[in-house]
């Protein structure tokens, strides 16, 4: 689905408002598509990520965990998927104007994946940004999703991996960011749960165990927007 009419910034690899983070990068992005206020993209920016088919008690812990981290003046970033991602992005959302979040997207920027997240991807647009490397006209293909994981990972001051499978996704983003020296939490979980057998991997990995926001805030400490 194509929001419409797209208002869209291209901002070139070099320009003042490309991100600086994105440098760390072996691969930077030549051009970033960006859709809304490109000055969010110069906050700090906490990754919030997960299962797209997450349990109850997940999607309790990716509200919780980005309600408490944009009180404490993070930008919270996801992928704009089901499951984590959108819960993170609505909780946000849900605190009003001065809360921004971010979905950096495996599609161009003017069509949402998948369908559902029109509205939510509207509503970003509108309280923060949705940002893709991706031309125009670019639909969903496999190989997008682990390209958009790593401008999450570099985007982000710290990832926090809510639930993650043994082969999910998440874990490339949350590998991509330790590479880059970015902090990675991880939420531990029952030890025969197969949606935690990634966190726990992580965890094995050195990813720092936390059980509720103020142990991220510990490693992490965020100033006020000042859009």
């Amino acid at each position: 689905m194509a929001l419409s009419p797209p208002i869209i910034t291209k901002i070139k690899r070099g320009d003042a408002s490309y991100p600086a983070r994105l440098e760390d990068l072996y691969d930077p992005p030549d051009y970033l598509y960006i859709y809304g206020d490109k000055k969010a993209l110069q906050q700090p920016m906490i990754a919030i990520v997960g299962s797209r088919k997450p349990s109850a008690q997940g999607l309790r812990n990716s509200i919780l965990f980005a309600q408490c981290l944009s009180h404490s003046g993070a930008l919270v970033l996801s992928g704009l998927a089901r499951g984590i991602d959108g819960a993170a992005h609505r909780a946000t959302l849900g605190l009003g104007k001065q809360h921004l979040t971010a979905a950096v997207c495996g599609t161009g920027i003017d069509l949402v994946y998948p369908k559902e997240h029109f509205g939510l991807a509207q509503a970003i647009s509108r309280q923060g940004v949705l940002i893709s490397e991706l031309p125009l006209g670019a639909g969903p293909r496999p190989f997008h999703f682990p390209r958009r994981n790593r401008i999450i990972a570099a985007l982000s001051l710290g990832v926090v991996v809510i639930e993650a499978a043994e082969r999910s996704g998440s874990l490339i983003t949350a590998r991509i960011a330790a590479e880059l020296g970015r902090e990675v939490f991880a939420l531990p979980g029952p030890i025969h749960d197969p949606l935690f057998g990634g966190c726990h991997q992580l965890i094995q990995q050195g990813a720092k165990l936390v059980r509720n926001p103020k142990d991220v805030l510990e490693e992490l400490i965020f100033p006020k927007y000042t859009i």
